[in-house]
């Protein structure tokens, strides 16, 4: 059974390097000592929460009122297939039933 040190060294094994100025350094030092955390865990803790946040940003779409009642309002719409979508559609099955 593998010991606790070899089970976290696995779990912890990507390494993140990165080069600051000594001022800089100082900075992130004296926060994670007042928050009481190791200058690892607040440096990965604070990278996280801020990669999270502009992931969300990034991520979610949101809508002006107009564009959500216009968007709304297409998906209301029962419009007829057009030409060319017809067309797509023809061959593809043409395509796929080729195929099988």
């Amino acid at each position: 059974m593998p010991t606790i040190a070899k089970r976290k060294s696995r779990k912890s094994s990507a390494r993140l390097d990165v080069r600051l100025r000594p001022d800089k350094k100082a900075l992130i030092e004296e926060a994670a000592t007042l928050s009481g955390k190791s200058i690892s865990d607040y440096v990965v803790s604070t990278l996280l929460q801020q990669s999270t946040e502009v992931l969300q940003r990034h991520r979610h779409i949101q809508l002006s009122d107009r564009d959500r009642d216009q968007f709304l309002a297409l998906l209301d719409t029962s419009d007829e297939p057009n030409v060319k979508l017809v067309q797509a559609a023809r061959k593809y099955k043409r395509m796929v039933g080729a195929k099988q």
